[in-house]
């Protein structure tokens, strides 16, 4: 025995024989609690699974938006009885435009139901709350449903000048069936003196004195991809090309004055619609509107893709002082191609029944990322960039992607499942939590693919005959069709042979920078680092209300010297900086711009000195950084091809 314990000491090896013991009786003792204690209650019955089954009948919804002083909708909808028993009614909780769990069921409220005009009890499930339960007496016809949704006023939705309506806040729907197969009627009740706009098809009104708008019927998945704008001054122009497929833009204001759109504004768009036609195709669309709201109040910004329509919430100012709109040049493009890519061709993992099944958003890459890579490119092509302004914008992207610390333990492929967990949470970290970079990465990502289709071809082929072939509607109007990953192999691997799985495979489980900005250096371009910021940059800091100091002592300051933001391990990191710190004084001089800037650029002599205020408390601290001013540029790499101008160029 003391030679199995492994020890000549007697003494020693019985020492371990008992420590050995206990730990065995422990250890039985432990098993031995298996059956004691509480156990955990069943769940409730699951949801009904939804069907592709016949619905019976049509939902009517009525939605009175004239509550402009209370900022709420008031929702009443009939639903026909399908069977006696157990209902379960579904409040949509996945938002086919955020990929995730984003509508609240928290701005639900005052719910009451009637069964053929009786009043009955609904019961919310106890464990998915968008879920209700009712019991259906026998013989039963419609369910009467009213409630109001309280959206938070800073949403600034429903406002005298501008109402936002956006159906999936403001229905219930029954369990059970695909929401392409229910039918909805509905009707929308406004402020006087707004003009809407939307891809619904309107129904004359007979009594001219009721302002509301009456809609054909749709399904509910149609119904939920097509919101209505409204508000009081309006201007709707023609952006149609040549296919004479209805395109138009919807212009909504808060002020009349900020509706002027100049002839080169406007030629730009149209050209846009074109340039769109070359790469695509026909469209999957009958008539598309490009919903635009001109207004600094309307929460929050950015875009949201419909097949038929796209939402392009912009600052007023984004016509009437277009050239400080650089960075937002691209997002009506953005929304447009969504038609295509995201609303007609989707990935089958976030193609989803209804609006309460959990979605698999792994894909975003090609979904949003290569949208936003065509977003960029038809911008160019359009001109509502110029090739300069371009480069400076993929710049900008490169320098998000090529410095991003968290790549080192979070790949791309991970950041696609962003949308899961933290809409609605803040990201203290941003660089090392990473957060959506399918966006500019995703831009390099097919920047790559775009070189390597040329540089295997001989540049007989682009990355434009891949999306004519894999976005093609072959006259599948108004329709979805899914794809995989393996589809967007094949589809390459038929233009240009080669080992695509792993090529993109690299690029999303990748840990180096290297690869995930190699698409420059096949395009014969690199990311360098300048003294003097672009205008690109210029206008991203003014937008954001930051001084950005990311590429030099890794750090972002508000005007005030509070800090917005700091790169993880970066200088400003290792000297003690975190987001929410205020900086009072650089070098012992008061905080500002230019102060802090001017060290910097000393810094090669005079170590940077910052004093913080934390709470009540200040310190001084040296950032452990002696360089220039950086800012991000692209340069041509001597004696290799230019892929990248000619990925530009207007076809």
């Amino acid at each position: 025995m003391y030679a199995t314990l492994g020890s000549s000491d007697p003494i020693q090896s019985n020492m371990r024989l008992v420590v050995s013991i206990v730990c065995i009786l422990f250890c039985i003792s432990a098993v031995a609690q298996v059956g004691v204690g509480p156990f955990s209650m069943p769940l409730p019955l699951p949801i009904p699974e939804p069907r592709d089954q016949k619905f019976k009948g049509t939902i009517q919804l009525h939605v009175d938006a004239t509550d402009t002083f209370h900022s709420l909708f008031r929702v009443s909808e009939t639903v026909p009885i399908q069977s006696s028993g157990e209902m379960v009614l579904l409040y949509p909780e996945w938002e086919t435009t955020s990929h995730s769990p984003t509508v609240s069921a928290i701005e639900l409220a005052g719910l009451r139901a009637k069964i053929d005009g009786h009043a009955i009890e609904w019961r919310r499930d106890t464990i998915d709350i968008h879920a209700f339960h009712l019991t259906i007496p026998a013989g039963s016809h419609s369910l009467t449903l009213d409630f109001q949704y309280l959206p938070s006023r800073s949403s600034a939705k429903l406002r005298p000048e501008m109402v936002d309506v956006e159906w999936q806040h403001l229905l219930l729907y029954p369990a059970g069936w695909f929401a392409r197969d229910i039918p909805v009627v509905a009707q929308l009740e406004l402020p006087k003196g707004l003009r809407a706009f939307t891809a619904l098809t309107r129904l004359p009104i007979l009594d001219s004195s009721i302002y509301f708008l009456a809609f054909a019927p749709e399904t509910l998945d149609r119904l939920v991809d097509a919101p209505v704008y409204a508000a009081r001054y309006t201007r709707q122009l023609d952006l149609t090309s040549s296919s004479h497929v209805p395109v138009h833009l919807d212009l909504l204001a808060d002020e009349p004055a900020d509706l002027e759109v100049s002839p080169t504004d406007l030629g730009e768009l149209r050209a846009l619609v074109v340039q769109a036609s070359k790469v695509f195709g026909p469209p999957p669309f009958r008539h598309y509107e490009a919903l635009v709201s001109l207004s600094d109040q309307l929460s929050p910004g950015g875009g949201l893709e419909h097949l038929d329509e796209g939402e392009n919430n912009l600052p007023a100012n984004y016509f009437t002082a277009s050239g400080k709109q650089l960075n937002n040049r691209d997002l009506i493009a953005h929304e447009y191609i969504h038609a295509w890519n995201g609303r007609f061709r989707q990935p089958a993992g976030l193609w989803s029944p209804n609006f309460n099944r959990p979605t698999d958003p792994s894909m975003l890459w090609v979904y949003e990322g290569q949208t936003e890579f065509w977003g960029r490119v038809l911008a160019a092509r359009a001109g509502l960039r110029t090739t300069q302004q371009t480069l400076d914008k993929l710049a900008f992207d490169a320098s998000l992607a090529a410095p991003r610390g968290g790549r080192a333990w979070k790949t791309l492929a991970d950041s696609t499942l962003d949308v899961l967990y933290m809409p609605g949470h803040p990201v203290i970290w941003r660089d090392w939590q990473r957060r959506e970079d399918y966006y500019p990465e995703g831009v390099l990502l097919w920047l790559d693919v775009d070189a390597r289709l040329r540089e295997l071809s001989q540049n007989r082929v682009s990355i434009d005959q891949f999306a004519q072939r894999f976005f093609a509607t072959h006259d599948r109007v108004e329709s979805i069709s899914t794809y995989s990953f393996q589809d967007v192999c094949d589809t390459l691997n038929t233009l240009a042979p080669a080992d695509w799985k792993s090529f993109l495979n690299q690029h999303l489980f990748t840990h180096a920078a290297s690869v995930a900005i190699a698409g420059l250096k096949r395009a014969g371009w690199q990311l360098t680092y300048t003294s003097s910021p672009t205008e690109t940059f210029l206008q991203d800091e003014a937008d954001a209300g930051v001084i950005n100091l990311d590429d030099s002592i890794g750090a972002e300051f508000r005007p005030n010297g509070s800090v917005r933001s700091v790169t993880w391990n970066g200088p400003s990191f290792r000297a003690g900086l975190s987001p929410g710190v205020h900086v009072v004084a650089v070098n012992g001089h008061p905080f500002s711009s230019s102060v802090v800037r001017s060290a910097i650029v000393d810094s090669a002599t005079v170590p940077i000195s910052l004093t913080l205020q934390d709470d009540e408390m200040h310190r001084d601290v040296i950032v452990p950084y002696a360089g220039p001013l950086r800012y991000p540029h692209l340069e041509r790499i001597p004696e290799t091809p230019d892929r990248l101008t000619a990925l530009l160029a207007p076809h």
